[in-house]
């Protein structure tokens, strides 16, 4: 399998590059991504063939389908570590949650958010790479809040990386900090940033594209590589699930073979939404993405008017951080593939030059044709979150966005599948106060929330807070780079 570039090609870089150049060099030409020349056929005899398969054993036999050039030991040893999730022989189970909606919980590994079903394979399959050059990597990783934790700790103490983790300072749960703040691994750097999320990311890209800091690199004989999802190492192990989740509703009967879902996909930087149109347009029964956002509803406007403004907003803190996010990198990867390098180039340029872009209303309707959208405020949130608490069921901030998109979005009688995306002992003050009990405090809030709606908190949450802090860097975006060299020296 080849990869191509979402603006077309400079006349510098390669034409295509297969997977493994892909992931270890992900920016591509006019500071474009890369994509699949192809996608794997998910017929009826493909997912007939694992309804009875472990999803290691899926994502083995779909990342072979694939023809990616990673040895199938080093991708068997990378699912491997799916094992170390609350329940390896079903990483990701399904709840029910109403006749017809299913919660996929993708928050059941090490760092408790979905970021880790993607990041824990990834990291090994990239460190393995580097050792089998014999070159070495920084790796920069932009968080929100998810992405920076998990990459954190699938990298720790790899041979041949070393990580600069960048996130907003302030812009994150507290759990989400210390996740990161208390990693002791020499290979890992983590950097708070005097911004938000934005500014974190457009240091990240811009550096990427930087064949100044390239050079730099270059000269302490070490390359360069990114963790979030502009590389396609990580959205490859996010199809996986959403074809794991429409097995799961017909193996336990929900639905028949061929019969469409909906799925409702909470989205920030668009790489899990990705996954699932992939998934569809490689054949899996989807009869529309649903995409839920909070007040940083950019993807809405997107979605339902196909405007992308920036001029118009200022980044709202909510008590969703992960997705307080307004230049979503993957939209890049939908809009070529419906729309072609040419056109993809000049409504990206658009947004960079003069900060927003138009899409046409043809372009408009290609877009709906897969996706819709809604969101939700805060107070929503909370609500969804202390009625569900009612009956049972304990959800975070971020997959509460969500039921509103599935109570009013679905035009057909199809079952829905929310994805959850973080467990809600990462925002346990916001649940807190959704369950009428208000604290800032994210130990008291944890306390609280386990007690009164008989939940329990996983060690690996309870530990953060007596773990010694070990990166207390903050700086101003325009330092980024000078600290990422310092910790090279």
């Amino acid at each position: 399998m080849q990869f191509i570039e979402t603006r077309g090609n400079d006349g510098q870089k390669p034409l295509s590059v297969p997977f493994s150049e892909a992931i270890l060099s992900p920016s591509a030409s006019f500071g474009g991504l890369y994509v699949p020349k192809s996608l794997p056929t998910l017929d009826a005899s493909f997912l007939e063939g694992h309804l009875g398969s472990h999803y290691k054993t899926l994502a083995l036999d779909f990342l072979l389908n694939f023809g990616i050039d990673i040895e199938t030991e080093v991708l068997q040893e990378a699912l491997k570590r799916y094992d170390t999730f609350d329940d390896p022989a079903n990483p990701v189970p399904l709840s029910q949650i109403e006749e017809d909606c299913f919660v996929s919980e993708l928050y059941h590994g090490p760092t408790r958010a979905f970021k880790d079903m993607a990041l824990q394979p990834f990291g090994y399959v990239l460190s393995k790479l580097a050792q089998k050059r014999g070159e070495h990597y920084l790796i920069m990783a932009a968080t929100s809040g998810d992405t920076g934790p998990a990459t954190l700790e699938t990298f720790r103490n790899q041979a041949n990386v070393q990580v600069a983790c960048l996130y907003p300072d302030g812009g994150t749960s507290d759990v989400q900090r210390l996740q990161m703040v208390t990693e002791d691994a020499p290979n890992l750097k983590v950097i708070g940033v005097k911004g938000n999320f934005d500014d974190t990311q457009n240091t990240l890209k811009d550096l990427l594209a930087s064949e100044d800091f390239k050079e730099e690199l270059a000269q302490r004989n070490i390359k360069l590589s990114a963790a979030n999802s502009v590389n396609f190492g990580r959205i490859i192990f996010q199809i996986i699930y959403h074809i794991h989740s429409y097995l799961e509703l017909v193996r336990k009967e929900h639905i028949t073979m061929g019969e469409k879902i909906y799925l409702v996909v909470p989205s920030g930087n668009f790489g899990n939404a990705l996954g699932a149109y992939y998934a569809k347009k490689a054949g899996l029964p989807i009869e529309k993405i649903l995409i839920s956002s909070n007040v940083n509803n950019i993807l809405t406007d997107w979605i339902c008017k196909g405007a992308y403004d920036l001029t118009s907003r200022e980044l709202i803190q909510t008590e969703s951080p992960a997705m307080d996010i307004l230049k979503s990198s993957n939209v890049e990867r939908i809009m070529f593939d419906k729309f072609g390098a040419a056109r993809t180039k000049e409504l990206m340029e658009a947004l960079a030059n003069d900060g927003k872009y138009q899409l046409s209303g043809v372009e408009l309707a290609s877009l709906r044709e897969d996706f819709d959208a809604s969101f939700s405020d805060d107070a929503e949130c909370e609500a969804v979150v202390g009625s569900y608490a009612k009956k049972g069921y304990m959800m975070d901030t971020h997959t509460a966005t969500c039921m509103k998109a599935y109570e009013t979005l679905r035009e057909k009688k199809c079952m829905a599948v929310v994805y959850s995306t973080a467990e809600w002992t990462k925002f346990s003050p916001a649940v807190s106060r959704a369950l009428g009990h208000e604290v800032k405090d994210d130990v008291e809030a944890l306390k609280w929330v386990s007690a009164h709606a008989n939940v329990s908190v996983p060690p690996m949450i309870h530990a953060l807070f007596t773990k010694p802090v070990m990166h207390t860097v903050v700086v101003s975006k325009e330092s980024i780079k000078e600290e990422m060299l310092h910790f090279l020296v």
